[in-house]
């Protein structure tokens, strides 16, 4: 019998696979970073060639160094960056421009064309999103009237779209030569196309944005066997049982799996969930509204979002476009170098303001800038934002919810920074727990692809598997925390009204 189930974590800045065994516990990871293409300014790009290709190689990583073969996987999930756009032609695999990611802002002259008539909410009763070029439709309207020959290529049938856990299975199927083109309902709800109620393309929706249908995928729940890895495959024979959103693989592994639970992923960007159970709750608070996972024929379960644009890649930008920190790591030593932020805060609008302000025209900004301002200073400021930013998200979240968080779940990469757990705690005013196993959404697609091969029984399973790893106390008095609130709301309006005919 098989003892593992092994998750494709196809993610914003790297593909990783990753074995699970039945506890819910990492047996072996193999990862490599793509390029990330950056044309020109508000521009984001990823070669869909190399994402596969990598996918690939970390599949035989995490098998090679766990000394495993196919026959001790029992299921295959796939996780993914949810929005960034694949369109490819179906009879030679081959993409007809890079994948724009869910970064990228180059959409918002067709996001203002979309909202001349009716506004950015437009279909937010139907799709639970407002207009804006985070989303996958205006990225695919972009590619077919910019790229040469692919709107005629679309309307004879010959392009596919589909979000990067859909490349993904398309490839691991067989491809060109009779691969599963599906998405799950998680990735569907990021379009702007799918109707939240009946879990379906709308039709209406699509002539508005000019995207045959024939293009998109088959829209199925997030745990079921889609198919099975192809002959030429490491995993041949293995079915692809799961499929989920990152974010919403993250509450899953989280396993916040009922309403009024929630967690907070802290990776390129930083995502809120909160899990509305089978309602669907429309914000008023500046908040998306999402499914969050759907197993089988069971039940929908939908989800309030606030999605923070840039989190770990303002780390990033740090080691790479300033060269203040060689690694990532290291902002914690050096932000430790100063007892405070100096007066200095970081608002991080690289590609606007997401949730809760949904300001296109906002850019990054750094203020307070005096002399005694040093690289220490700077690095504290990009630590503080993360945590500013998911206090903003999580004011909004218990406005929509009508009853405070008491605490708050963390996952994802930045959670080993204990400086920034402190002060995410701080800042909140709650306490911040993180679990044994902070790689979950992985271990979400993981679960969801279990279970649907049998592999987990059931949520109680599921539920568990979870244990605490650690748990921050907040230590800052509340008049500080008021004062440091007050200087980072003051801060982000400094960002504002940034993006004009001037400024593009």
């Amino acid at each position: 019998m098989s003892k593992y189930v092994i998750a494709i974590d196809q993610g914003t800045t790297s593909s990783r696979a990753i074995i699970f065994d039945r506890s819910g516990t990492i047996v072996s990871v193999g990862q490599k970073e793509h390029e990330q293409i950056m044309p020109q300014a508000g521009w984001v790009e990823h070669d869909a060639a190399e994402i596969w290709q990598n996918v690939q190689e970390v599949i035989g990583i995490a098998l090679g160094r766990a000394d495993l073969t196919r026959h001790d996987i029992a299921a295959i999930g796939i996780t993914n960056q949810r929005e960034t756009a694949v369109v490819w032609n179906k009879k030679t695999g081959a993409p007809v421009y890079n994948a724009i990611v869910w970064q990228d802002t180059r959409t918002q002259d067709i996001v203002d064309r979309l909202a001349a008539d009716g506004g950015t909410d437009r279909f937010k009763e139907i799709v639970g999103l407002p207009l804006a070029t985070y989303f996958s439709g205006t990225k695919i309207a972009w590619i077919l009237e910019n790229v040469e020959g692919a709107r005629e290529a679309a309307d004879a049938g010959d392009l596919l779209f589909g979000t990067t856990d859909c490349w993904v299975l398309w490839n691991l199927t067989g491809g060109a030569d009779g691969g599963v083109h599906a998405t799950d309902v998680t990735n569907a709800s990021r379009t702007l196309f799918m109707d939240l109620e009946t879990l379906e393309w709308r039709d209406d929706i699509l002539e508005v944005f000019g995207v045959p249908r024939s293009m998109l995928p088959e829209i199925r729940s997030s745990s079921e066997v889609y198919g099975h890895a192809e002959d030429s495959s490491l995993l041949r024979e293995t079915p692809i049982a799961g499929i989920l959103g990152d974010q919403q693989a993250a509450t899953f592994g989280q396993a916040a799996f009922e309403a009024g639970e929630s967690k907070n992923t802290y990776g390129t960007g930083c995502f809120l969930i909160f899990n509305t159970g089978e309602e669907i709750v429309h914000s008023k608070n500046g908040l998306l509204t999402t499914v969050g996972y759907k197993l089988g024929d069971a039940p929908t379960h939908y989800a309030l979002e606030g999605s923070i644009a840039v989190t770990g890649s303002l780390i990033q930008w740090l080691r790479d476009q300033l060269g203040i920190i060689e690694s990532a790591p290291q902002v914690e030593e050096l932000s430790a170098s100063v007892p405070d932020n100096g007066g200095v805060y970081i608002v991080p609008a690289f590609s606007g303001l997401f949730a809760p302000y949904w300001r296109p025209d906002a850019r990054g900004a750094i203020v307070g800038l005096t002399r005694y301002a040093n690289k220490g200073h700077i690095a504290r400021a990009a630590l503080e934002a993360v945590a500013f930013q998911t206090r903003d998200v999580l004011d909004a979240v218990n406005a929509d919810a009508g009853v405070d968080l008491t605490e708050l779940k963390v996952d994802g990469g930045m959670v080993a920074n204990n400086a920034l757990m402190q002060f995410q705690a701080d800042v909140l005013g709650v306490p911040v727990v993180r679990p044994v196993v902070a790689e979950t959404t992985a271990l979400g697609a993981a679960y969801a692809a279990g279970l649907a091969v049998g592999f987990w029984n059931g949520l109680d399973d599921l539920s568990a598997n979870w244990q605490e790893d650690r748990r921050w106390e907040p230590e800052m008095d509340e008049a500080e925390r008021d004062r440091q609130l007050r200087n980072w709301r003051k801060a982000v309006t400094k960002s504002m009204d940034w993006v004009d005919d001037d400024v593009k």
